[in-house]
C-alpha cells in the first residue's frame, strides 16, 4: 500500500492515548521501534485520568478509575515508572441495623479486630471462619492465575491444571457465585459484601446462568496475586503522566488532538487516515494498534460491530469539609471511609435491586459503594484544603443499567443520586448534604454520570466500564496467541475490550506490544 505524499512510516501507530495504549507506546519504542500515538481528546490518560472537576477547587480527582489492582509490578518495573499505590489498612465497612441498633462489619485493622466485628455482629465465630477459607481459597487462585495475564493465553485445561483445586475451579468456574456463597455463609450481610465484587459494572444476578458475574469476581479477586485494591498515590493520572513520559522518553510521538477515522489495511501494511483541527492526514505503519471498544475498531476498520455489551453504574465524585459522622458510634468514619464503605448491599437487596431494574425501574433501594481517597493520599488535595479537613469522596453505584436512562437521562440521574444519597443518610448521624464543600461559584461539589453520560464523555458503548462483557483469561475459539488478534493480521486491539482486558491494568497494552515484537 503506498504512502500518500507527506506521510510518514512507522513500526507502529496506535490509536488511543489511554493507558493501555500507553503502555504499548513504551514497550514498542524501548525496543527500538518506531511508533505514533494518535490521541482524540487534547490530553492522554483515557479514562485513567486526575482532574479538578469543581469550579475553584484545588483537589485532584481520579474521575472514573481509582483503585489499582490488576495491574502488574512487572509493567511498573519494565517501564521504569515513577509511580506507586498505598495500601489501606481498612478493607471494607458495612453498616447495618441488628435489633433497632446502629452496627456495621468493620473488616481490616488486623485479624483479632475482624474476627471480633464478626463475632460481634453474627454473634459466633462461624462466618469469620468461613470467610477466611473462602478468602484463603481465592488467595491461592491469584497466586496462581495472576501470572498468567501477561503470559500467551493457557488454554482453559492448561489453566485448570494451574490453579490445582477442583473446588476452588467449580466455585469460580464452572457454577454461579451465589451457590458458593450461600454454602460458605449465613448471614445475609456477609453474603453480600462478598457478592459485591461480582457485580462492579456487571448487571448480573448471583445465579445469573451467564456466569457474567464470576468472571467480574474473579477479575476482582486475582489483582497482583493477592486480590488487594490500593490507591494510586498522586491519583489514576499520576499512572498515565508516568506512562506517556516513559512512552515520550524512549522515543514514541505522542499526537493530541488528532482522531482516527479510518484504518486501511492488506494485512502487511496499514494506513492510518486521521483528523485535526487543520483537516485530514495520514500515517502509515507495519502494525496498527487501537486502544478503543470493540465497536470503535469495528467502525475504523469497516468491519461489522458487535453489540454493545451495557454498561450499569453510576458513578458519583464527592468533595467534602469534612467526614459525616455516623450512627454507629464504635466506628470511626476516617476508618469506616478509608475502606470501602458498603450501602445497601446486602445479599436480598442486591437481589431486589437486580430484579427491579431488569424490570425497568429504578432499585428503590439503590447499592453502592463509597470510599476515601484522601485519607490515604493526601496529597491530591491542595494544601489548604488538606489543613483544614476536607475529604474525598467517591460513589460507585451497582445494578443501574443504560436502558434505564434512556428515556430522559439528566432526570433519571438526578432521581437516582438523590435516591442513592437517602440511602446513605440513612446510616449517618447528619445529612450528607450538610458535609458537602461548595466550589468557587457556591455549588455543592458533587458531580453524577450516568453509563450515558460515559458512552458520551469516553466513547464507552453502552457505558460499558470494561468495554465488552469480561472474558475468562484463557483461550477461547478465535481468541489468537495473545488475545489482543484480530481478523486483520496487523491489526490489534489493545484496548479493555481484548480478551483479558477491563480495569486499570495495562495487560492488554503489554500483550499487544508482546504480540508485535514476536514474544
Amino acid at each position: 500500500m503506498p504512502a500518500h505524499e507527506g506521510t510518514r512510516t512507522y513500526d507502529a501507530v496506535i490509536v488511543g492515548g489511554g493507558h493501555n495504549g500507553l503502555v504499548a507506546a513504551a514497550y514498542l519504542a524501548r525496543a527500538g521501534r518506531s511508533v505514533l500515538v494518535l490521541e482524540r481528546l487534547d490530553h492522554t490518560g483515557g479514562a485513567a485520568v486526575s482532574t479538578r472537576p469543581f469550579a475553584g477547587v484545588d483537589a485532584r480527582l481520579s474521575r472514573y478509575s481509582y483503585l489499582v489492582s490488576l495491574l502488574p509490578d512487572k509493567i511498573v518495573r519494565d517501564l521504569g515508572l515513577d509511580f506507586r499505590v498505598q495500601g489501606r489498612t481498612i478493607s471494607s465497612y458495612t453498616p447495618a441495623e441488628r435489633g433497632g441498633r446502629a452496627t456495621g462489619l468493620l473488616v481490616g485493622g488486623g485479624e483479632e479486630r475482624t474476627r471480633e466485628a464478626f463475632a460481634a455482629l453474627t454473634g459466633g465465630e462461624r462466618e469469620y471462619a468461613a470467610w477466611q477459607r473462602f478468602y484463603g481459597m481465592t488467595g491461592q487462585v491469584a497466586e496462581r492465575v495472576f501470572p498468567t495475564l501477561t503470559e500467551p493465553l493457557p488454554s482453559r485445561d492448561e489453566l485448570r491444571r494451574r490453579v490445582d483445586d477442583e473446588t476452588a475451579w467449580r466455585a469460580l468456574f464452572e457454577e454461579p457465585i451465589g451457590v458458593t456463597i450461600e454454602e460458605n455463609f449465613s448471614d445475609d450481610l456477609v453474603r453480600g459484601v462478598v457478592l459485591t465484587d461480582a457485580l462492579i459494572g456487571t448487571f448480573a444476578d448471583a445465579h445469573d446462568a451467564s456466569l457474567a458475574q464470576n468472571r467480574c469476581f474473579l477479575y476482582h479477586v486475582i489483582g497482583g496475586g493477592t486480590g488487594a485494591w490500593d490507591v494510586p498515590v498522586g491519583g489514576m493520572g499520576a499512572l498515565t503522566d508516568a506512562l506517556a513520559g516513559a512512552a515520550r522518553a524512549a522515543g514514541a510521538v505522542i499526537a493530541t488532538g488528532h482522531e482516527a477515522v479510518r484504518i486501511d489495511t492488506d494485512g502487511q501494511t496499514a494506513e492510518v487516515t486521521y483528523r485535526t483541527a487543520d483537516g485530514e492526514g495520514t500515517a502509515v505503519a507495519r502494525h496498527v494498534l487501537v486502544n478503543a471498544s470493540p465497536q470503535e475498531l469495528a467502525a475504523l476498520t469497516g468491519d461489522t460491530a458487535p453489540e454493545p455489551a451495557e454498561g450499569a453504574q453510576l458513578k458519583v465524585n464527592m468533595l467534602l469539609k469534612r467526614l459525616p459522622r455516623l450512627r454507629d458510634s464504635a466506628v470511626d468514619p476516617r476508618e469506616a471511609f478509608a475502606g470501602t464503605f458498603h450501602i445497601a448491599e446486602g445479599y436480598g437487596q442486591l437481589a431486589t435491586a437486580h430484579a427491579q431494574a431488569a424490570a425497568g425501574e429504578l432499585p428503590a433501594a439503590p447499592p453502592s459503594e463509597i470510599y476515601c481517597h484522601s485519607l490515604t493520599d493526601p496529597s491530591i488535595l491542595g494544601p489548604d484544603l488538606a489543613a483544614r479537613g476536607y475529604q474525598t469522596l467517591t460513589l460507585f453505584g451497582l445494578h443501574t443499567p443504560a436502558r434505564l436512562f434512556a428515556g430522559d437521562n439528566d432526570a433519571v440521574r438526578d432521581e437516582l443520586l438523590k435516591a442513592t444519597l437517602a440511602q446513605l443518610d440513612t446510616h449517618l448521624a447528619e445529612p450528607l448534604a450538610d458535609c458537602l464543600a461548595t466550589d468557587a461559584d457556591g455549588r455543592p461539589c458533587i458531580e453524577a454520570k450516568t453509563p450515558l453520560d460515559l458512552e458520551r464523555d469516553l466513547g464507552l458503548p453502552g457505558g460499558n466500564i470494561f468495554h465488552r462483557a469480561l472474558s475468562w483469561p484463557y483461550a477461547q475459539e478465535d481468541t489468537g496467541r495473545w488475545g489482543v488478534e484480530t481478523r486483520h493480521a496487523n491489526v490489534l486491539l489493545c484496548g479493555a475490550g481484548a480478551v483479558r482486558g477491563g480495569g486499570v491494568s495495562g495487560v492488554p497494552g503489554h500483550n499487544a506490544a508482546m504480540a508485535v515484537l514476536g514474544e
